[in-house]
Protein backbone atom coordinates (compact mmCIF):
# COMPACT_ATOMS: atom_id res chain seq x y z
CA UNK A 1 0.00 0.00 0.00
CA UNK A 2 1.32 3.56 -0.85
CA UNK A 3 2.11 5.65 1.67
CA UNK A 4 -0.39 8.52 2.24
CA UNK A 5 0.95 11.57 4.45
CA UNK A 6 -1.63 12.57 6.96
CA UNK A 7 -1.03 16.17 6.79
CA UNK A 8 0.41 18.93 5.17
CA UNK A 9 3.91 18.89 6.95
CA UNK A 10 4.23 14.72 6.30
CA UNK A 11 3.28 15.77 2.64
CA UNK A 12 6.55 17.50 2.37
CA UNK A 13 9.05 14.88 4.25
CA UNK A 14 7.24 12.35 2.11
CA UNK A 15 8.39 14.22 -1.20
CA UNK A 16 11.83 15.03 0.64
CA UNK A 17 11.36 10.70 0.83
CA UNK A 18 10.88 10.21 -2.84
CA UNK A 19 13.82 12.87 -3.86
CA UNK A 20 16.37 10.76 -1.71
CA UNK A 21 15.31 7.66 -3.07
CA UNK A 22 15.68 8.85 -6.63
CA UNK A 23 18.97 9.80 -5.90
CA UNK A 24 19.68 6.53 -4.94
CA UNK A 25 20.15 7.53 -1.38
CA UNK A 26 18.77 4.44 1.04
CA UNK A 27 16.30 6.90 3.55
CA UNK A 28 16.03 4.02 6.08
CA UNK A 29 20.22 3.90 6.46
CA UNK A 30 22.33 0.97 6.81
CA UNK A 31 25.43 -0.32 9.57
CA UNK A 32 27.27 2.47 10.59
CA UNK A 33 30.35 1.14 12.20
CA UNK A 34 32.85 3.29 14.78
CA UNK A 35 30.64 5.53 15.67
CA UNK A 36 32.06 7.91 18.62
CA UNK A 37 29.12 9.11 21.40
CA UNK A 38 29.40 13.01 21.06
CA UNK A 39 29.72 13.63 24.39
CA UNK A 40 32.96 11.52 23.76
CA UNK A 41 33.51 13.73 20.62
CA UNK A 42 32.87 17.29 22.26
CA UNK A 43 35.59 16.26 24.88
CA UNK A 44 38.27 15.85 22.01
CA UNK A 45 37.74 19.34 21.16
CA UNK A 46 40.75 22.21 21.43
CA UNK A 47 40.93 24.99 22.84
CA UNK A 48 40.44 27.33 19.86
CA UNK A 49 40.33 26.56 16.12
CA UNK A 50 40.29 23.57 14.42
CA UNK A 51 42.52 20.81 15.20
CA UNK A 52 43.55 17.73 13.25
CA UNK A 53 41.77 15.25 14.83
CA UNK A 54 39.04 13.24 12.76
CA UNK A 55 35.83 12.17 14.51
CA UNK A 56 32.99 9.82 13.29
CA UNK A 57 30.06 9.90 14.79
CA UNK A 58 25.65 9.69 14.18
CA UNK A 59 22.59 10.98 15.90
CA UNK A 60 19.58 13.24 15.53
CA UNK A 61 18.99 16.44 14.17
CA UNK A 62 17.35 18.68 16.48
CA UNK A 63 17.95 22.29 14.83
CA UNK A 64 18.87 23.24 11.35
CA UNK A 65 20.25 26.94 10.21
CA UNK A 66 21.19 27.32 6.22
CA UNK A 67 23.18 30.06 5.23
CA UNK A 68 23.49 30.13 1.27
CA UNK A 69 26.39 27.44 0.52
CA UNK A 70 27.01 26.33 4.24
CA UNK A 71 24.50 25.01 6.54
CA UNK A 72 24.78 24.75 10.68
CA UNK A 73 23.11 21.97 12.41
CA UNK A 74 22.73 20.30 15.88
CA UNK A 75 23.56 16.58 16.40
CA UNK A 76 22.46 14.90 19.41
CA UNK A 77 22.51 11.40 20.81
CA UNK A 78 21.95 10.49 24.49
CA UNK A 79 25.35 11.23 25.36
CA UNK A 80 25.35 14.92 24.72
CA UNK A 81 24.87 17.57 21.52
CA UNK A 82 27.31 19.14 19.21
CA UNK A 83 26.84 21.47 16.51
CA UNK A 84 27.98 20.45 12.54
CA UNK A 85 29.13 22.89 10.12
CA UNK A 86 28.18 21.14 6.29
CA UNK A 87 30.10 23.33 3.89
CA UNK A 88 28.71 22.55 0.04
CA UNK A 89 32.98 22.68 -0.58
CA UNK A 90 34.11 20.56 1.72
CA UNK A 91 31.02 17.64 1.35
CA UNK A 92 31.17 17.58 -2.36
CA UNK A 93 28.30 14.99 -3.44
CA UNK A 94 26.94 14.61 0.15
CA UNK A 95 25.52 18.39 -0.08
CA UNK A 96 22.11 16.66 -1.79
CA UNK A 97 22.24 14.54 1.66
CA UNK A 98 22.18 18.37 3.48
CA UNK A 99 19.53 20.08 1.15
CA UNK A 100 16.90 16.97 1.84
CA UNK A 101 17.44 16.92 5.57
CA UNK A 102 14.50 17.47 7.92
CA UNK A 103 14.43 18.39 12.04
CA UNK A 104 14.70 14.80 13.46
CA UNK A 105 15.85 12.69 11.09
CA UNK A 106 19.29 10.91 11.51
CA UNK A 107 22.52 11.10 10.23
CA UNK A 108 26.45 9.98 10.04
CA UNK A 109 29.00 12.50 10.29
CA UNK A 110 32.64 12.53 9.60
CA UNK A 111 34.72 15.41 10.44
CA UNK A 112 37.80 17.24 11.89
CA UNK A 113 36.27 18.62 15.90
CA UNK A 114 37.45 22.22 16.31
CA UNK A 115 35.62 25.35 17.76
CA UNK A 116 34.12 28.41 15.65
CA UNK A 117 35.38 32.38 16.05
CA UNK A 118 32.82 32.27 18.79
CA UNK A 119 34.23 29.32 20.56
CA UNK A 120 31.42 26.51 20.10
CA UNK A 121 32.19 23.15 19.93
CA UNK A 122 32.14 21.82 16.25
CA UNK A 123 32.05 19.38 14.07
CA UNK A 124 33.90 20.65 10.57
CA UNK A 125 32.04 18.17 8.36
CA UNK A 126 33.75 15.74 5.48
CA UNK A 127 31.34 13.38 4.88
CA UNK A 128 27.25 13.42 5.51
CA UNK A 129 25.37 9.23 5.54
CA UNK A 130 22.18 9.39 5.72
CA UNK A 131 20.76 7.12 8.01
CA UNK A 132 17.06 7.57 9.34
CA UNK A 133 14.02 9.78 7.42
CA UNK A 134 11.56 11.14 9.80
CA UNK A 135 8.25 11.26 8.45
CA UNK A 136 6.00 12.74 11.45
CA UNK A 137 6.59 16.50 12.16
CA UNK A 138 8.12 17.50 15.65
CA UNK A 139 6.61 19.34 18.35
CA UNK A 140 7.18 23.48 17.69
CA UNK A 141 10.08 24.47 18.36
CA UNK A 142 10.43 26.53 21.23
CA UNK A 143 7.92 24.98 23.51
CA UNK A 144 7.87 21.15 22.12
CA UNK A 145 5.45 19.09 23.68
CA UNK A 146 4.01 19.77 27.15
CA UNK A 147 0.42 18.19 27.41
CA UNK A 148 1.75 15.19 29.59
CA UNK A 149 -0.53 12.75 28.37
CA UNK A 150 1.01 13.23 25.26
CA UNK A 151 4.53 12.40 26.40
CA UNK A 152 3.32 9.51 28.75
CA UNK A 153 1.35 8.04 25.95
CA UNK A 154 4.30 8.73 23.44
CA UNK A 155 7.20 8.50 25.51
CA UNK A 156 9.76 8.56 22.79
CA UNK A 157 8.49 12.13 22.41
CA UNK A 158 9.31 13.20 25.94
CA UNK A 159 13.05 11.19 25.06
CA UNK A 160 14.08 13.01 22.19
CA UNK A 161 13.16 16.06 23.68
CA UNK A 162 14.44 15.79 27.60
CA UNK A 163 17.54 13.86 27.58
CA UNK A 164 16.86 13.84 31.70
CA UNK A 165 14.17 11.25 30.92
CA UNK A 166 16.22 8.92 28.93
CA UNK A 167 19.15 9.54 32.32
CA UNK A 168 16.28 8.45 34.99
CA UNK A 169 15.34 5.12 33.21
CA UNK A 170 19.42 4.67 32.52
CA UNK A 171 19.32 5.62 36.53
CA UNK A 172 16.84 2.93 37.30
CA UNK A 173 19.11 0.47 35.60
CA UNK A 174 21.71 1.24 37.90
CA UNK A 175 19.47 0.05 41.37
CA UNK A 176 18.14 -2.75 39.53
CA UNK A 177 22.44 -4.12 38.63
CA UNK A 178 23.37 -2.73 42.17
CA UNK A 179 20.59 -5.13 43.76
CA UNK A 180 21.31 -8.08 41.90
CA UNK A 181 25.38 -7.86 42.75
CA UNK A 182 24.38 -7.34 46.15
CA UNK A 183 22.12 -9.71 46.76
CA UNK A 184 24.33 -11.97 45.01
CA UNK A 185 27.46 -11.68 47.02
CA UNK A 186 25.30 -12.35 50.07
CA UNK A 187 24.62 -15.71 48.46
CA UNK A 188 21.06 -15.13 47.15
CA UNK A 189 19.80 -16.77 44.05
CA UNK A 190 18.25 -15.35 41.57
CA UNK A 191 15.05 -17.37 40.09
CA UNK A 192 11.42 -17.14 38.17
CA UNK A 193 8.66 -17.88 39.04
CA UNK A 194 5.20 -18.32 36.97
CA UNK A 195 3.61 -15.05 36.30
CA UNK A 196 0.57 -17.31 35.16
CA UNK A 197 -0.96 -18.73 38.40
CA UNK A 198 -3.56 -21.04 38.88
CA UNK A 199 -4.59 -19.84 42.46
CA UNK A 200 -3.53 -15.74 43.05
CA UNK A 201 -2.40 -15.51 46.37
CA UNK A 202 1.01 -13.78 48.50
CA UNK A 203 -1.02 -10.37 49.09
CA UNK A 204 -4.32 -9.03 49.79
CA UNK A 205 -5.18 -7.36 45.88
CA UNK A 206 -7.81 -8.20 42.98
CA UNK A 207 -6.18 -10.05 40.31
CA UNK A 208 -6.30 -10.02 36.14
CA UNK A 209 -7.98 -12.77 35.27
CA UNK A 210 -6.79 -14.80 31.72
CA UNK A 211 -7.44 -17.60 29.87
CA UNK A 212 -5.43 -21.12 28.58
CA UNK A 213 -7.33 -21.99 25.46
CA UNK A 214 -5.69 -25.41 25.40
CA UNK A 215 -5.97 -26.29 28.70
CA UNK A 216 -9.31 -24.86 29.62
CA UNK A 217 -8.03 -23.06 31.96
CA UNK A 218 -8.83 -20.05 34.17
CA UNK A 219 -5.70 -18.56 35.19
CA UNK A 220 -4.38 -14.99 37.11
CA UNK A 221 -1.32 -12.69 36.39
CA UNK A 222 0.51 -12.72 39.54
CA UNK A 223 0.26 -10.47 42.63
CA UNK A 224 2.61 -11.53 43.98
CA UNK A 225 5.94 -14.49 43.65
CA UNK A 226 5.87 -15.57 47.37
CA UNK A 227 3.83 -18.37 47.96
CA UNK A 228 6.65 -20.05 45.05
CA UNK A 229 9.44 -18.64 46.74
CA UNK A 230 8.78 -19.96 50.05
CA UNK A 231 8.22 -23.18 47.71
CA UNK A 232 12.09 -23.00 47.12
CA UNK A 233 12.90 -22.59 50.56
CA UNK A 234 11.19 -26.20 51.31
CA UNK A 235 13.21 -27.54 48.32
CA UNK A 236 16.55 -26.06 50.12
CA UNK A 237 17.55 -22.52 48.02
CA UNK A 238 17.52 -21.35 51.29
CA UNK A 239 18.16 -18.00 49.93
CA UNK A 240 16.41 -16.55 46.91
CA UNK A 241 15.60 -13.44 45.11
CA UNK A 242 13.15 -12.40 42.55
CA UNK A 243 12.76 -8.93 40.49
CA UNK A 244 9.35 -9.62 39.15
CA UNK A 245 6.72 -7.93 37.18
CA UNK A 246 3.35 -8.15 38.95
CA UNK A 247 -0.37 -7.15 38.10
CA UNK A 248 -2.90 -5.99 39.98
CA UNK A 249 -6.36 -5.21 38.74
CA UNK A 250 -6.80 -1.84 40.70
CA UNK A 251 -6.43 1.78 40.69
CA UNK A 252 -4.25 4.63 39.08
CA UNK A 253 -2.33 6.87 41.09
CA UNK A 254 0.98 8.85 41.98
CA UNK A 255 2.04 5.84 43.61
CA UNK A 256 0.19 2.84 42.17
CA UNK A 257 0.50 1.29 38.66
CA UNK A 258 -1.57 -1.79 37.56
CA UNK A 259 1.66 -3.28 36.40
CA UNK A 260 4.93 -2.75 38.81
CA UNK A 261 7.76 -4.44 39.69
CA UNK A 262 8.72 -6.15 43.28
CA UNK A 263 12.10 -7.33 44.35
CA UNK A 264 11.65 -9.89 46.86
CA UNK A 265 13.71 -12.49 48.77
CA UNK A 266 13.98 -14.65 51.50
CA UNK A 267 16.18 -16.24 53.68
CA UNK A 268 16.27 -19.37 55.60
CA UNK A 269 16.89 -19.00 59.28
CA UNK A 270 16.43 -15.34 59.44
CA UNK A 271 13.48 -13.00 60.55
CA UNK A 272 11.97 -9.60 60.46
CA UNK A 273 15.02 -8.13 62.19
CA UNK A 274 17.70 -9.42 59.56
CA UNK A 275 15.20 -8.18 56.90
CA UNK A 276 15.31 -4.33 58.58
CA UNK A 277 19.43 -4.90 58.54
CA UNK A 278 19.05 -6.27 54.68
CA UNK A 279 16.84 -3.72 53.69
CA UNK A 280 19.18 -0.49 54.91
CA UNK A 281 21.92 -2.18 53.24
CA UNK A 282 20.10 -2.36 49.76
CA UNK A 283 18.73 1.46 49.96
CA UNK A 284 21.86 3.38 51.21
CA UNK A 285 23.73 0.73 48.71
CA UNK A 286 21.81 2.12 45.68
CA UNK A 287 22.05 5.75 46.73
CA UNK A 288 25.81 5.34 46.74
CA UNK A 289 24.89 3.37 43.42
CA UNK A 290 23.64 6.24 41.30
CA UNK A 291 25.95 9.10 43.61
CA UNK A 292 23.39 10.45 46.28
CA UNK A 293 24.32 11.46 49.82
CA UNK A 294 22.75 10.38 52.73
CA UNK A 295 21.33 13.38 53.79
CA UNK A 296 19.07 14.12 50.57
CA UNK A 297 15.65 16.41 49.52
CA UNK A 298 12.52 14.71 47.91
CA UNK A 299 10.20 17.21 47.27
CA UNK A 300 9.16 19.30 50.50
CA UNK A 301 10.89 16.40 52.93
CA UNK A 302 14.41 16.84 54.39
CA UNK A 303 15.09 12.91 54.63
CA UNK A 304 18.54 11.32 56.60
CA UNK A 305 19.30 8.18 55.52
CA UNK A 306 22.01 7.31 57.78
CA UNK A 307 21.67 4.19 59.74
CA UNK A 308 20.06 2.88 61.60
CA UNK A 309 16.75 4.13 60.39
CA UNK A 310 14.20 4.70 63.17
CA UNK A 311 12.00 1.33 64.43
CA UNK A 312 8.93 2.11 65.91
CA UNK A 313 6.10 -0.15 66.72
CA UNK A 314 2.55 0.08 64.97
CA UNK A 315 0.60 0.50 68.25
CA UNK A 316 2.71 3.68 69.71
CA UNK A 317 2.39 5.13 66.21
CA UNK A 318 -1.14 4.55 66.68
CA UNK A 319 -1.52 6.32 70.12
CA UNK A 320 0.94 9.27 69.18
CA UNK A 321 -1.26 10.26 65.87
CA UNK A 322 -4.80 8.87 66.41
CA UNK A 323 -4.83 9.00 70.47
CA UNK A 324 -5.73 5.40 71.05
CA UNK A 325 -4.21 1.83 71.43
CA UNK A 326 -4.57 -1.27 69.09
CA UNK A 327 -6.88 -3.34 72.34
CA UNK A 328 -8.83 -0.40 72.80
CA UNK A 329 -11.62 -1.17 70.83
CA UNK A 330 -14.01 1.70 72.38
CA UNK A 331 -11.23 4.61 71.43
CA UNK A 332 -10.95 3.08 68.25
CA UNK A 333 -14.90 3.17 67.07
CA UNK A 334 -14.60 6.90 68.66
CA UNK A 335 -11.29 7.95 66.65
CA UNK A 336 -12.69 6.32 63.49
CA UNK A 337 -15.98 8.00 63.62
CA UNK A 338 -14.77 11.31 64.49
CA UNK A 339 -12.96 11.09 60.98
CA UNK A 340 -15.50 10.06 58.78
CA UNK A 341 -14.61 6.21 58.98
CA UNK A 342 -17.37 4.05 58.30
CA UNK A 343 -17.89 1.58 61.67
CA UNK A 344 -21.00 -0.38 60.72
CA UNK A 345 -20.40 -4.25 60.06
CA UNK A 346 -16.91 -4.14 59.98
CA UNK A 347 -14.39 -6.41 62.27
CA UNK A 348 -12.71 -4.00 64.57
CA UNK A 349 -8.74 -4.96 62.96
CA UNK A 350 -10.15 -3.82 59.69
CA UNK A 351 -11.17 -0.36 61.41
CA UNK A 352 -8.10 -0.20 63.21
CA UNK A 353 -5.99 -0.84 59.66
CA UNK A 354 -8.13 2.16 57.87
CA UNK A 355 -7.48 4.50 61.50
CA UNK A 356 -3.99 3.35 60.71
CA UNK A 357 -3.68 4.55 57.36
CA UNK A 358 -5.47 7.98 57.61
CA UNK A 359 -3.78 9.30 60.54
CA UNK A 360 -0.28 8.16 60.20
CA UNK A 361 0.92 6.61 56.81
CA UNK A 362 0.88 10.14 55.15
CA UNK A 363 2.61 11.79 58.05
CA UNK A 364 5.70 9.49 58.65
CA UNK A 365 8.34 11.15 56.71
CA UNK A 366 10.99 8.69 57.70
CA UNK A 367 12.79 6.47 56.67
CA UNK A 368 11.06 4.91 59.61
CA UNK A 369 10.20 1.03 60.20
CA UNK A 370 6.67 0.17 61.45
CA UNK A 371 7.12 -3.16 62.71
CA UNK A 372 4.94 -5.10 65.22
CA UNK A 373 1.40 -4.85 63.07
CA UNK A 374 -1.84 -6.43 64.49
CA UNK A 375 -1.41 -10.16 63.73
CA UNK A 376 -5.58 -10.17 62.19
CA UNK A 377 -4.11 -8.28 59.10
CA UNK A 378 -1.21 -10.63 58.19
CA UNK A 379 -1.73 -13.85 57.15
CA UNK A 380 1.26 -14.98 56.11
CA UNK A 381 3.60 -13.99 59.22
CA UNK A 382 4.39 -15.31 62.03
CA UNK A 383 3.27 -14.23 65.78
CA UNK A 384 5.30 -13.06 68.59
CA UNK A 385 5.70 -15.54 71.23
CA UNK A 386 5.52 -13.02 73.54
CA UNK A 387 2.22 -11.54 72.30
CA UNK A 388 0.27 -13.95 69.45
CA UNK A 389 -2.40 -10.94 69.16
CA UNK A 390 1.18 -8.73 67.69
CA UNK A 391 2.58 -10.26 63.86
CA UNK A 392 6.59 -9.78 63.28
CA UNK A 393 5.82 -7.74 60.44
CA UNK A 394 7.15 -4.50 59.23
CA UNK A 395 6.49 -1.95 56.52
CA UNK A 396 9.40 0.96 55.75
CA UNK A 397 7.47 4.26 55.42
CA UNK A 398 9.90 7.22 53.48
CA UNK A 399 7.99 10.68 52.83
CA UNK A 400 4.35 9.35 53.47
CA UNK A 401 4.79 6.64 50.96
CA UNK A 402 5.48 2.21 51.44
CA UNK A 403 8.45 1.27 50.36
CA UNK A 404 9.07 -2.17 51.58
CA UNK A 405 7.13 -5.20 53.58
CA UNK A 406 8.81 -8.03 55.62
CA UNK A 407 7.82 -10.65 57.74
CA UNK A 408 8.87 -13.10 59.69
CA UNK A 409 7.57 -15.86 57.95
CA UNK A 410 4.78 -18.24 59.19
CA UNK A 411 5.87 -21.51 58.55
CA UNK A 412 3.34 -23.61 60.36
CA UNK A 413 1.44 -25.71 57.70
CA UNK A 414 -1.77 -26.14 60.41
CA UNK A 415 -1.57 -22.39 61.88
CA UNK A 416 -1.49 -21.23 58.19
CA UNK A 417 -4.30 -23.28 56.56
CA UNK A 418 -6.66 -22.08 59.88
CA UNK A 419 -5.62 -18.38 58.79
CA UNK A 420 -6.40 -18.58 55.46
CA UNK A 421 -9.43 -20.43 55.68
CA UNK A 422 -10.68 -17.55 58.18
CA UNK A 423 -9.10 -14.63 55.94
CA UNK A 424 -11.23 -16.09 52.71
CA UNK A 425 -14.37 -16.34 54.89
CA UNK A 426 -16.23 -14.11 53.23
CA UNK A 427 -14.51 -12.51 49.74
CA UNK A 428 -15.96 -12.19 46.58
CA UNK A 429 -14.64 -15.02 44.18
CA UNK A 430 -13.02 -12.46 41.66
CA UNK A 431 -11.03 -11.36 44.84
CA UNK A 432 -7.25 -12.67 45.97
CA UNK A 433 -6.79 -15.32 47.60
CA UNK A 434 -10.62 -15.87 47.26
CA UNK A 435 -9.44 -19.94 46.99
CA UNK A 436 -7.23 -21.22 49.16
CA UNK A 437 -3.46 -22.39 47.37
CA UNK A 438 -3.87 -25.80 48.64
CA UNK A 439 -0.60 -26.98 47.12
CA UNK A 440 1.27 -24.29 49.13
CA UNK A 441 -0.49 -25.91 52.47
CA UNK A 442 1.05 -29.01 51.39
CA UNK A 443 4.59 -27.54 50.60
CA UNK A 444 4.67 -26.49 54.19
CA UNK A 445 3.97 -29.56 55.86
CA UNK A 446 6.82 -31.01 53.71
CA UNK A 447 8.90 -28.73 56.14
CA UNK A 448 9.73 -24.95 55.44
CA UNK A 449 12.70 -23.66 57.86
CA UNK A 450 12.07 -20.29 60.13
CA UNK A 451 12.84 -17.63 57.33
CA UNK A 452 12.70 -13.73 57.01
CA UNK A 453 10.91 -12.39 54.03
CA UNK A 454 11.43 -9.22 52.26
CA UNK A 455 9.46 -7.01 49.39
CA UNK A 456 10.72 -3.54 48.11
CA UNK A 457 8.64 -2.18 45.62
CA UNK A 458 11.13 -1.09 42.65
CA UNK A 459 9.19 1.41 41.39
CA UNK A 460 8.91 3.55 44.48
CA UNK A 461 11.78 3.08 44.94
CA UNK A 462 13.33 4.11 41.89
CA UNK A 463 10.79 7.22 42.50
CA UNK A 464 12.71 8.29 45.58
CA UNK A 465 16.29 7.72 44.51
CA UNK A 466 15.56 9.92 41.13
CA UNK A 467 13.21 12.76 42.75
CA UNK A 468 10.32 11.46 40.56
CA UNK A 469 6.97 12.97 41.71
CA UNK A 470 4.93 10.26 40.08
CA UNK A 471 5.26 6.72 39.60
CA UNK A 472 4.37 7.03 36.09
CA UNK A 473 7.63 8.72 35.74
CA UNK A 474 9.96 5.53 36.50
CA UNK A 475 7.64 2.93 34.03
CA UNK A 476 8.93 3.84 30.95
CA UNK A 477 5.34 2.77 29.18
CA UNK A 478 2.77 2.84 31.74
CA UNK A 479 -0.20 2.31 31.35
CA UNK A 480 -3.35 5.09 29.77
CA UNK A 481 -6.60 4.47 28.57
CA UNK A 482 -6.79 3.80 24.72
CA UNK A 483 -7.00 6.17 22.66
CA UNK A 484 -7.93 5.61 19.16
CA UNK A 485 -4.93 6.60 16.57
CA UNK A 486 -5.34 5.74 13.05
CA UNK A 487 -1.99 4.75 10.96
CA UNK A 488 0.19 8.27 9.82
CA UNK A 489 -1.87 10.27 12.78
CA UNK A 490 0.67 12.33 14.15
CA UNK A 491 0.12 13.06 18.34
CA UNK A 492 1.23 16.83 18.05
CA UNK A 493 -1.16 18.80 16.53
CA UNK A 494 -0.73 20.06 13.02
CA UNK A 495 -0.93 23.67 13.86
CA UNK A 496 2.10 23.41 16.29
CA UNK A 497 4.61 23.68 14.10
CA UNK A 498 5.96 24.53 10.74
CA UNK A 499 7.23 22.11 8.26
CA UNK A 500 11.48 21.78 9.18
CA UNK A 501 13.40 23.20 7.13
Amino acid sequence: MAYQPSNKFEQVRAEKLERLAALGIDPWGSRFDDRQPIGQVRELAPESGESHIRVRTAGRVLSKRDSGKACFFDLADKSGRVQVLAGQKQIADDWKVVELLDLWDMVGVEGIIGRTRTGEVTIFAHRIFFLTKTLAHPPEKYHGAQDVEILLRHRYIDMIQDASVIARFEQRAKILGFIRRFLAGEGFTEVETPSMQAIAGGAAARPFITHHNALDLQLYLRIAPELYLKRCLVGGMERVFEIARVFRNEGIDATHNPEFTMMELYEAYGDYNRMMEITEQIVVGAMKEVGLPMQMTYGEYQLDFTPPWRRATYDELLAEHAGCHMDQPEQILAAANARGIATAGKDIDLIVSELFEATVEDVLIGPVFVIDYPASLCPLTKRKTSNPKVAERFELFVAGMELANAYTELNDPILQEELFTKQLSGQKEEDSMAKMDLEFILALKHGMPPAGGLGIGIDRLVMLLTSSETIRDVVIFPLLRPRPLSAGINPISDDQSEPAS
